[in-house]
């Protein structure tokens, strides 16, 4: 039998790092003929995700420029890759999460009558600024995909009431536990000498904040916060890998720069800044990635945002959301910090959002599919 082609296309580190399982098994699948495709919408740091899992991509549309706008994004992505589902005509295409390349490749496979299969379909947060584009690009993904591969019960819900069809939903689980479980136990052996001058005796609170939501002021008051937090405990100290952005980097370096106690990293691989969530006390983010991963390596997760889309580790209690305002990220910290019952009661070793097994259940439907 002809195997059938299957194209994922992706351009973040995110999207390559939940659908790295998802490839390698749809590789190891005689059944199937993989093409993947990467936009590059984020260079430098898919890269280190696909290098992580020694995926080389068919396609490196390359798009990325300095100070790119998401009107230019998208239509670079739809130009880019209109010839190439001209010329390879797949029988399927998957997108993943909700970036601007996954919706714009979306649209193209639309407009080229190819179904399209989005993983982790079906997240909200019934804001459409927050987060923003985000918001916005699931929800129309979710109006063009054939196929909805939810990651819990409640995205699956979500799409119900949005009368997407019962028989078109799977809720898989999400593929980040998946790929976790392929990396977890490299860990342990990684060593790097970005944490030279990290004092690990002490507690670590592991900082992330780069959303175009908290350009601005929720930045500022981000920054007042993690500078409170350093001066009041003196056992701890903080660990932020700066996004390259400069509305967010010239911001934090200017607030937090030459401060012994804050670290402002570059950004990390994924290796890397896995093993500094394992070492972590405490995490800070506005990341909805790290809200999934850090409940594998019982963390407890502050979120900086008004809203998640995220809600099971939240409703679970090992996710609390605190929005961008210096009296309660730094309320919440203190809390965490001095009392713990508090903190014992957010630890759990449980991940709600996966088993490790997502890519299994998705390649097994799309395979029935296809056939």
């Amino acid at each position: 039998m002809k195997a059938k082609k299957i194209l994922f296309v992706f351009g973040t580190r995110p999207e390559a790092l939940k659908l790295a399982p998802l490839i390698l098994s749809a590789q190891r699948n005689r059944a199937l003929k993989v093409y993947t495709c990467l936009t590059a919408q984020h260079r430098q740091m898919v890269d280190q995700v696909l290098e992580l899992f020694k995926i080389r991509p068919d396609f490196d549309l390359n798009i990325m420029t300095e100070g790119q706008t998401l009107s230019s994004l998208t239509q670079k992505v739809l130009e880019s890759l209109d010839p190439i589902l001209r010329k390879l005509k797949p029988g399927f295409i998957l997108v993943q999460g909700d970036t601007t390349t996954a919706f714009a490749a979306a649209l193209q496979g639309f407009y080229h009558r190819i179904p399209v299969a989005h993983v982790e379909a079906g997240l909200r947060s019934f804001n459409k600024l927050h987060p923003y584009p985000e918001e916005i690009n699931r929800v129309l993904i979710s109006r063009i995909a054939d196929y909805h591969f939810a990651p819990t019960q409640e995205a699956a819900k979500n799409l119900l009431k949005e009368g997407v069809s019962s028989q078109t939903i799977f809720v898989t689980g999400n593929t980040v536990v998946d790929a976790l479980k392929l990396i977890r136990p490299k860990l342990h052996h990684f060593n790097s000498l970005v944490f030279k001058r990290i004092d690990f005796t002490k507690r670590i609170i592991l900082v992330t904040a780069h959303r175009r939501e908290n350009f601005g002021k929720p930045i500022l008051e981000i920054c007042r916060a993690m500078k409170a937090i350093s001066e009041g405990y003196p056992d701890t100290e903080i660990v932020y890998p700066v996004h390259l952005n400069p509305n967010i980097k010239d911001v934090v370096f200017q607030k937090l720069g030459n401060n012994p106690r804050i670290h402002l990293l570059p950004p990390l691989s994924y290796t890397e800044f896995l093993v500094l969530m394992d070492r972590s006390y405490l995490i800070l983010t506005d990341s909805g990635g790290i809200q999934e991963e850090a409940p594998s390596f019982g963390k407890p997760v502050l979120v900086m945002r008004e809203v998640s889309e995220r809600n099971e580790g939240i409703h679970l209690g090992v996710a609390k959301l605190v929005g961008t305002s210096f009296n309660k990220i730094t309320s919440e910290s203190k809390r965490l910090l001095d009392n713990p019952k508090a903190y014992q009661k957010m630890v759990m070793s449980k991940n709600p959002y996966g088993d490790g097994h997502s890519s299994e259940r998705i390649l097994k439907i799309i395979l029935k599919y296809l056939s």
